[in-house]
């Protein structure tokens, strides 16, 4: 009997349809909401999906997650920068990360932001800026994930990431299953073994972007979601399967165990705070589960953008707050 029914919401009577409509239709309203709402309140929202303001309380929570048997990915908030300091700012608070995660012993790595690190004001310096923060995670050996931002990042990220990986091994990549041109990116990368983060993607993007139906059903995009993860287990690639969806954890899981995959290959990954039934349930069936733990001043702008981006956090906060 599979681990998860995907089924039994379909079974049964009506009300499960009614009760499901209707969270969607809570999901979309509190994200439209967001403007209005209060920022003392969305403060106190985030203290369950974000770590803290500082790296001192990001450290006391990646310790009580390590001991639950979660790995995690540390993310400094503030992409949003203007000028170049700001971005050597931001390299410099990673590379704190990393030597606090080395000092305390902790099963922590990182995921940057290449915007967050200049990208977008000087290729050139974004790019030794983190060699810099390779070099220091190298030397940890620990390891760094490179995001994937929105549509006009992604083929000077991809070529970045080219660049990086031609001098150092512990650097991967994200990659997002709702942009088309999704397939023609990973078929180079699975020329050699990779280290890769399969994610469905939240940038509102332009529809010619998108896999078909993406931009009104994000069902839609677990076909494609799945196939990239079955294509890096045949590429031998190592793969972070970044998704809450858990229609298509179960479909991984049921390809996990009927094709053998060692689970050494592969990891789920989830933000803090976020569908953590699920994520427990996966920990206790022995898969490795990493917990995206972001952290620092830029609580609010991260917040309201995943609010605005993803309508079913929203709904998540939103059941949380009320208790539902």
């Amino acid at each position: 009997m599979p681990w998860f029914n995907a089924g039994a919401r379909r079974t049964g009577s009506s009300t499960f349809f009614i009760l499901d409509t209707d969270m969607q239709l809570l999901d979309t309203l509190v994200a439209r909401a967001i403007p209005w709402v209060p920022r003392a309140l969305i403060h106190k929202i985030s203290r369950r999906y974000i770590a803290g303001d500082t790296l001192a309380e990001a450290l006391v929570r990646v310790q009580q997650l390590n001991a639950q048997g979660f790995a995690v990915t540390l993310d400094v908030l503030g992409e949003t920068i203007s000028t170049l300091p700001e971005a050597q700012a931001t390299a410099d608070a990673y590379i704190e990360v990393l030597h606090a995660v080395q000092a305390q012993g902790l099963q922590a790595n990182i995921s940057i932001k290449p915007s967050a690190l200049g990208l977008l004001l000087g290729e050139q310096q974004c790019e030794q800026l983190i060699l810099r923060i390779l070099e220091i995670a190298e030397r940890h050996q620990n390891s760094v994930c490179l995001d994937m931002e929105d549509a006009s990042c992604t083929q000077k990220e991809i070529e970045l990431f080219g660049r990086l990986r031609a001098r150092f091994g512990n650097v991967g990549l994200a990659l997002q299953a709702y942009l088309l041109r999704t397939y023609q990116d990973l078929e180079p990368l699975m020329q050699r073994a990779h280290t890769l983060r399969i994610c469905k993607g939240i940038y509102v993007e332009d529809r010619s972007h998108l896999v078909h139906d993406a931009w009104n059903d994000r069902s839609a995009i677990n076909e494609h979601f799945l196939k990239h993860v079955v294509r890096c287990f045949e590429a031998g690639s190592f793969v972070g399967i970044a998704t809450h969806d858990a229609a298509l954890i179960a479909r991984i899981v049921e390809r996990v165990r009927r094709d053998g995959i060692d689970r050494s290959q592969f990891e789920f990954q989830m933000l803090l705070g976020v569908c953590e039934p699920l994520r427990d349930k996966l920990r206790g069936m022995g898969f490795n589960v990493r917990i995206y733990v972001p952290f620092g001043k830029d609580w609010y702008g991260y917040s309201t953008r995943r609010l605005n981006e993803n309508p079913r956090i929203a709904g998540h906060i939103a059941k949380a707050l009320i208790g539902l």
